[in-house]
């Protein structure tokens, strides 16, 4: 773990609009995040708008009855290339909602609207490595089998997403994409030597498209932006179930605003909720929770307030919490200086953290989360099996919570979602575990890893010392 105090302000480390996020998390911005990108696939979706006597021709290719190909900038698309409405999807191969989306719902869009020639979909690669470290090798195969044709990309695309699991977990998983590649029928001569010889090509491409979903607002996957035949862009979150779809696309088709939907604002950003006042503010429907969703503790007139990202499962996170947070929690949460802040942030090598989380989000909704949140890290080695829900339900017994009410929340899919939109919250910034943003005077510090107590002391004694 990092051990160093870092220091930024607050404009700088919170670099993203929040949004509901059913589904994986943001990364950093790249240098050449402009907008240029952003604004040309606008542009290009209201050129081809502007040109209707101009009919485009169907692709000469096929996927599963529909007309795929690519476009001028060479982003692979399926359906016709002039329907009234365009949807691009942001997307990372290894991300578990976008395979929910895939299995869930893209087959009903294909069915409903694609191969009825009222929408293209265009595929933008997404992929979030700092969570997902076998995406980019996914994506680069991706496009290198998308150099032999659209309708072999179209193929491999469902593939990646229907054996997530397998390449997923490998440790090196260039021999099962390779395998992939092949069962699709590509050349494997030709896209072995791609995997070799043009790799930076590869991942320029990867890139440009990171840069242009973040110029639109896009923080996590997936992430689809629909453009009507002006060019008005409207952008939807997450692993949405189809009627969510169908409502953007019903209405763009009428040429109506979607129901709730507003225009990405390219370029600009705010200060998501968890980190502002409003957010801090307390929950009246759920004692010991904030409007913002997360627990809390602390005097609710504290001008610091400290939101820590954390994983049950880590071992720094567990010193933490044995060693350093009591003494933390005496000098200066007990003293009403600080508001402590908890959000989930479960990592990719510790499979059991998300349940960790989902377990005491339900203890939080008997008032007992900080009491959950000490007994899992107290417990973590009983509860690093295979499956850990017996062992959860006995540390719900040990806290006398209700047994019902905790075994039908923690089948809650609601619960999990808790979870995974507080990973989405700390996914732009937060580069391991623990991690503490420490908020005062509208400035914000990042504190990285499981410090000594004197020195985490001395970090907040420095702050406090500056709070007007």
């Amino acid at each position: 773990m990092k051990t160093q105090l870092s220091h930024r302000s607050l404009h700088a480390i919170l670099l993203f609009v929040l949004v509901w996020l059913a589904g994986c998390t943001p990364i950093r911005p790249t240098a050449d995040s402009t907008g240029t990108a952003a604004e040309s696939a606008a542009e290009s979706a209201a050129e081809s708008a502007a040109a209707e006597t101009e009919r485009l021709p169907l692709p000469d290719e096929t996927y599963e009855g529909m007309p795929v190909g690519f476009t001028e900038e060479g982003y692979p698309f399926r359906g016709d290339p002039n329907a009234a409405v365009t949807l691009y999807e942001y997307s990372d191969y290894e991300c578990p909602f976008c395979a929910r989306h895939f299995v869930q719902t893209e087959a009903a869009l294909n069915e409903t609207y694609v191969r009825s020639g009222q929408l293209r979909v265009i595929f933008r690669d997404f992929p979030i490595e700092s969570l997902h470290p076998n995406a980019p090798a996914a994506h680069t195969a991706s496009l290198c089998v998308a150099d032999q044709g659209a309708a072999l990309y179209w193929e491999m695309h469902a593939r990646l997403f229907q054996s997530q699991t397998e390449w997923s977990n490998a440790l090196e998983p260039l021999a099962v994409l390779e395998r992939l590649a092949s069962e699709v029928g590509a050349d494997l001569t030709l896209y072995n030597r791609c995997m070799e010889t043009e790799q930076a090509d590869k991942q320029g491409w990867i890139e440009a498209a990171l840069a242009e979903g973040q110029q639109l607002g896009v923080s996590g996957t997936p992430s689809f932006n629909f453009v009507d035949r002006s060019g008005a862009n409207y952008l939807l979150v997450g692993a949405q179930p189809f009627a969510s779809f169908a409502g953007y696309i019903d209405a763009l088709l009428a040429g109506e605003v979607p129901a709730g939907a507003a225009e990405p604002e390219t370029g600009n950003t705010q200060i998501p909720v968890w980190a502002t006042a409003e957010g801090w503010q307390p929950d009246p429907d759920r004692p010991g929770a904030n409007l913002a969703g997360d627990w809390q503790r602390g005097s609710p007139d504290a001008k610091v307030v400290v939101i820590e990202f954390s994983d049950f499962q880590c071992p720094f996170c567990r010193q933490h919490t044995l060693e350093t947070q009591p003494a933390l929690d005496e000098q200066f949460v007990d003293s009403g200086a600080v508001r402590w802040v908890f959000k989930h942030f479960p990592l990719q090598n510790h499979p059991q953290a998300p349940a960790a989380g989902v377990a005491a989000e339900c203890a939080g909704e008997q008032e007992k989360f900080w009491e959950m949140h000490d007994l899992l890290f107290e417990t973590v080695s009983s509860w690093s099996i295979g499956d850990p829900t017996p062992i959860f339900v006995d540390l719900a017994a040990q806290l006398d919570l209700d047994p019902d009410a905790f075994t039908a929340c923690f089948s809650d899919p609601a619960m999990a979602q808790r979870v995974s939109s507080d990973l989405n919250d700390g996914a732009p910034f937060v580069q391991g575990t623990p991690s503490f943003i420490v908020l005062f005077n509208g400035e914000g510090r990042i504190v990285q890893g499981a410090l000594p107590l004197e020195t985490f002391t001395q970090a907040l004694q420095e702050i406090l010392e500056q709070v007007q």
